[in-house]
């Protein structure tokens, strides 16, 4: 992701999520530490080609931050119309092995509880729930599932 996909981004980030969307500031703010030797994020886009000469439409986007050998699925979006297709599960495959770059040990996400699609997709990647976050999701307050995978294959001795 650059910072020329955002207006995409946020466009799909408010039609998906529109109760507790990511404003730009945040965006940008984990997008400053995605690039470099000490990068410490991963964002990824997908796109649909354009016609000839113009850009492509962004179909789903995900972001992952890494730290100490954790790292946490910061986002996961899917344009509605793409469901089903296995967008997000290129998506997450993309940040797994991102993680494993990082030299990361286990990944977490938070999931909203009312959400069955995506807790699946990632049991399916062998997430495992270890608790609830009461609240989480403003406004609403809405728990939010979290999820642990363990990564093999990392470059660390566990």
């Amino acid at each position: 992701m650059r910072w020329w996909d955002l207006e995409q981004v946020l466009a799909l980030e408010n039609d998906l999520f529109p109760e507790d969307a990511w404003s730009a500031g945040m965006f940008w703010g984990d997008l400053a530490h995605a690039r470099g030797p000490r990068a410490t994020r991963r964002f990824v886009v997908a796109e649909e080609p354009g016609p000839p000469g113009e850009d492509g439409r962004i179909t789903g986007y995900a972001g992952l931050g890494a730290a100490g050998g954790l790292a946490d699925v910061l986002t996961i979006a899917v344009a509605r119309e793409r469901w089903g297709t296995g967008l997000g599960a290129a998506l997450l495959t993309d940040l797994l092995q991102h993680a494993t770059a990082f030299e990361c040990d286990e990944v977490l996400l938070e999931v909203r509880v009312d959400n069955i699609r995506a807790q699946k997709l990632y049991e399916r990647f062998g997430f495992e729930p270890i608790g609830i976050r009461r609240g989480y999701y403003q406004p609403g307050s809405i728990d939010a599932l979290v999820m642990r995978h363990q990564v093999h294959g990392t470059a660390r001795e566990c």
